[in-house]
């Protein structure tokens, strides 16, 4: 059999449905001997290609049918191997063998950390891993483009780089040589060379003995050389072909011309820029390096060049146009414009898009047989498509997957290594012990009530690390949380034993295979092996198999607070795709999953700046003067592959196109190619009439119900309680909140792995003073001494130590050196954090006073220790600060221990800065003659008796309502905002409409 004269090129054409038409092509073709079919082979680019064509030889049998051989070339961005029919026999044994991925990244990730660490400028594991994978990915593109690396010695490029890049490429050229010594001793070669050489293989083989059935080359855009020759040789083989997915056949030879490449010009040496932006640029470039001409390529059989579908590939060959010839697109008529069957849809966010996407996948099935294609590179928006679609129980197929990071499995082994590491800080390690997969089954109801007794115990600032801080809290004497104490321990001892082999695996020098085998079996012990099951689960399994049996190549150096960031960085470019078997009619891809595939409805979304097209990452290692001079395709490459996957996507019947206008807290920005579309086709680019509608009523309720504030009505019983002095102000201020504190009983939770509070800083100060002043009779030396020693207690928060140390000391001593002046001018203290209670307007109030002093007088002057600034006086004379007040009232009545006498101080000693001065500490009292809103101290006692008994007459005696934020202003806690639906109703009753 001879070679052909004259290659056997096709084209099918975006509308034109890639699988079917080339299945049905095949069929026609050889249908009069059922076997020829079966003989034959079919090469294409990646697994996803060959599913799709070998379910379209599905559907177009009628009677059965033998398929071909499929083989796929493989593509390196999947990490899919090339396929077996060209990798067997005797050319896989002249071509040495591939070395393993994992082992490349580990080697390479190793070879880079210790090369850093001998140079002096040591690197993170985690960013050692990372820069190995960006170097792996510019030595494939070096491999693939067939640049051999001594092109890299021999470019002279440093006088015109910065330093930085200059360390970079000096850099890349040690790790370069280094890892080519590597593969020397291991007998081996990347996967891209191997790749090249089979190729090559096949082409040698079928120059010289053609094969005796036919084979076709469908749906490959990749411009390698290597694959380029392959192309070639397939072209003129006896019964080759060559079958391209939508080179634009209509575009003017000019325009063709002008998007390069180029040569140099032969005066100035300059290398006009190529047009790589361009939906057709890597096709033309794959054109010219097989040696073959646009005009030698055919129009496959069984497509169509009429019909509106059509049509519209002549629309968005014009849409796309280079820049310099886009003023032509005033000039066309309206049919060259026409994008019939194409509307957009511009949601206000990523949420709204997500839902106008499952209507209208939704809305689509309702159709018999139709199928519906929802294509994303945007994984996030993927998920939430997904999450919409199980409303109505449609399982979706995402064939581009989720990484690992996101999947169940993945979110729990890095809390599990967060948590350890970190350690054991409250939110990270209640965090895994909540997590679904823990302790599955019928003990999780018991496990999980263990744990929320953990929380409640974890309550407020974050404990000494390690697992010996929650040794300290449960051997706290507290009479508080007593009962809790004693339900935890035995639970806490038997968890903390799984625990311990952990947090000792991860101290000091990590020993890089006990850290691995400890990980996984208290992963396993954990979860009761529930973490290994499914298929993130296997893949994860897999994974930590793989990387204990290279314990050898793991990293030199790591340290346990890294660790985390290293299995992120893995699992971060990890996808699990899930098995085959979701819906038969929805499928979500990715831009690459997508290339090939048809449906009816197509859905382009996440049509925004940085998702579609993709953000271009620029290569850490080489600049981008160094991969021009090597011939290396420039990066915005990927914007002009994106666009032919949009142009591809659009040849579907119907198409519509969706963005958001906002991408979480900030407006997004319209993807180039969408406003390109906008900008030809003006107003007969129309927008989906009905969807937004649809997404907005779709859980909006039938009625809006005017919210009003809560104000429950408690009975006379339950309103006759104990009232303490700090709790009038809520009383007066917030009624809900005070009923909800005191009658029901609801008490406020601290935050977890919470900073100190000005509360809990507050407790502290009153703890320290009060000891001061009964065990060391406000000695100053001694005062000082105290806050040292809690400072530097192991169990004092880190924050209190560094930040918060010098304000606290400052502040303390000026409370020291303030009494020790007062005293020497007869003011005496006599009593610190003092009880009392009292009868007054009608009920029990009881309070402790911070402190109390005999005036030179003979007086009483009661001090309230502040951390923060006091309450203004306006607060106080409108009844909403009434504290200092009723300490007076209650001082008066005798009812202090050893105490009685006429009140005529009312301080505030605040150890904040006051305005305008420097130094921490300084005393306010709502008596201040200067003040405008102050208040006669002979009044104040009075003054707050009058304001609580009318409090008391309306909400204790009475029956008033227990309003929700009746004074908002004064109302300042936010402890019962939840409680209360604050956000249903504060400041929205005005939109709001009463149900009939």
């Amino acid at each position: 059999m001879s070679e052909r004269q004259a290659p056997a090129l096709f084209n099918i054409a975006a509308h034109g449905g890639f699988a079917d038409a080339l299945a049905q092509g095949l069929i026609d073709k050889f249908h009069k001997d059922p076997l020829a079919l079966a003989r034959g082979l079919i090469i294409l680019p990646n697994n996803r290609a060959r599913r799709a064509v070998h379910d379209a030889f599905v559907r177009l049998s009628e009677n059965g049918l033998l398929l071909p051989q499929m083989a796929v070339i493989g593509d390196l961005e999947l990490d899919e191997s090339i396929g077996v029919a060209l990798d067997n026999g005797q050319l896989a044994l002249d071509v040495p063998p591939a070395v393993d991925p994992l082992n490349r990244l580990l080697t390479l990730a190793r070879l880079i950390e210790q090369e850093r660490a001998a140079s002096g400028n040591p690197i993170l594991s985690k960013d050692a891993l990372r820069l190995a994978r960006e170097f792996a990915r510019t030595l494939d593109q070096l491999t693939v483009e067939e640049k051999a690396l001594s092109a890299l010695v021999d470019i002279d490029v440093e006088p015109e780089l910065s330093e930085h890049w200059q360390e970079s490429l000096a850099f890349f050229r040690v790790i370069a040589q280094k890892w080519q010594e590597k593969l020397v001793q291991l007998g081996a070669i990347d996967e891209a060379a191997r790749r090249n050489a089979l190729f090559d293989q096949s082409v040698k083989t079928w120059q010289t003995q053609p094969p005796r059935h036919f084979v076709v080359a469908a749906g490959i855009t990749t411009s390698a050389p290597a694959i380029a020759r392959l192309l070639r040789a397939i072209a003129f083989l006896p019964e080759g072909m060559v079958v391209f997915p939508d080179i634009d056949l209509i575009m003017a030879d000019n325009e063709w011309e002008m998007l390069g490449p180029f040569a140099p010009d032969p005066i100035t040496g300059q290398t006009p820029r190529a047009q790589e932006t361009h939906p057709q640029y890597h096709l033309k470039l794959l054109l010219e390096r097989m040696s073959v001409a646009r005009g030698e390529i055919m129009r496959w059989p069984r497509t169509s060049t009429t019909g509106a579908v059509a049509k519209r590939s002549r629309a968005l060959s014009n849409a796309f146009t280079i820049p310099k010839l886009t003023a032509q697109w005033q000039k066309l008529a309206a049919e060259e414009r026409s994008l019939a069957g194409v509307q957009t849809v511009e949601a206000r966010n990523s949420a709204e898009e997500a839902q106008i996407i499952a209507l209208l996948a939704r809305e689509a099935l309702e159709v018999p047989e139709r199928r519906v294609a929802i294509i994303t590179p945007d994984r996030n928006l993927a998920a939430r498509i997904s999450a919409h679609l199980a409303r109505w129980k449609i399982l979706a197929d995402d064939t581009a997957g989720q990484p690992m990071s996101k999947k169940p499995e993945g979110v729990f082994f890095l809390t599990l290594l967060s948590a350890i590491t970190d350690g054991f800080s409250p939110a990270l390690f209640l965090a895994l012990l909540k997590h679904p997969l823990v302790q599955g089954g019928e003990g999780r109801l018991t496990w999980l009530a263990h744990v929320r007794n953990l929380d409640l115990l974890l309550r407020g600032p974050r404990p000494i690390p390690g697992l010996m801080g929650i040794d300290s809290l449960l051997e706290k004497q507290d009479h508080r949380t007593a009962v809790l104490r004693e339900n935890l321990l035995p639970w806490w001892q038997d968890v903390r034993a799984i625990f311990e082999s952990a947090e000792k695996a991860l101290q000091g020098k990590l020993d890089w295979s006990e850290v691995l085998a400890t990980i996984r079996q208290l992963a396993e012990n954990l979860t009761n092996g529930q973490i290994w099951v499914g298929p993130a689960g296997r893949q994860l399994s897999d994974f930590l198999s793989d990387m204990e049996s290279r314990e050898a190549l793991g990293p030199s150096d790591i340290q346990a607070n890294e660790m985390a960031a290293y299995f992120e960085t893995f699992f971060a470019e990890m996808p699990v795709r899930p098995a085959y078997g979701g819906h038969p009619r929805v499928a979500l891809y990715g831009l690459l999953e997508a290339r090939l595939q048809q449906a009816d409805l197509v859905i382009c979304c996440g049509l925004n700046e940085g998702s579609w097209p993709q953000a271009i990452t620029p290569d850490p290692w080489l600049a981008p003067m160094v991969r021009k001079r090597l011939g290396l395709p420039a990066q915005e490459r990927q914007i002009g592959l994106s666009a032919h996957d949009l142009v591809g996507a659009m040849g579907a019947h119907n198409v519509v196109l969706t963005r958001a206008q906002r991408d979480g807290s900030s407006p997004a920005i319209a993807s180039r190619f969408l406003l390109r579309l906008k900008a030809m086709c003006g107003d007969s680019l129309k927008m989906h009439p009905d969807v937004k509608n649809w997404a907005g009523g779709i859980d909006k309720p039938e009625h809006q119900i005017r919210i009003e504030p809560p104000a429950p009505l408690p009975s006379a019983a339950q309103r006759k309680v104990q009232l303490s002095v700090t709790q009038v102000d809520r009383l007066v201020a917030d009624p809900f909140a005070f009923y909800a504190s005191k009658i029901m009983g609801l008490g406020t939770l601290e935050p977890i792995d919470a900073e100190p509070s000005p509360a809990w800083r507050g407790s502290i100060i009153h703890e320290i003073l009060d000891r001061w002043a009964k065990e060391d009779q406000y000695d100053a030396e001694a005062l000082k001494t105290r806050v040292s020693e809690f400072l530097n207690a192991r169990n004092s928060h880190p924050l209190m130590r560094t930040l918060w140390a010098p304000r606290l000391m400052e502040g303390l001593l000026w409370v020291a050196s303030t009494v020790a002046e007062q005293r020497a001018e007869g003011r005496l203290p006599m009593a610190s954090e003092q009880k009392g209670s009292a009868n007054i307007a009608g009920v029990n109030l009881f309070g402790i006073a911070d402190r109390i002093d005999q005036l030179p007088d003979g007086g009483l002057a009661v001090v309230d220790y502040k951390t923060g600034s006091p309450p203004s006086n306006r607060s106080i004379k409108e009844g909403f600060s009434l504290q200092l007040g009723l300490l007076g009232a209650i001082a008066e009545t005798g009812s202090f221990e050893k105490i009685s006498g006429e009140v005529s101080g009312f301080e505030y000693w605040s150890l904040a800065k006051q305005s305008g001065k420097d130094r921490f500490g300084y005393i306010a009292t709502p008596t201040n003659p200067r003040s405008p809103d102050r208040i006669e101290k002979e009044d104040m006692v009075s003054h707050a008796i009058a304001k609580l008994s009318q409090a008391v007459s309306d909400f204790i005696l009475g029956e008033a309502p227990m309003t929700a934020k009746l004074h908002p202003e004064y109302a300042i806690y936010a402890d019962y905002d939840q409680l209360m639906r604050l956000e249903e109703w504060y400041g929205r009753t005005a939109l709001e409409i009463e149900v009939e």
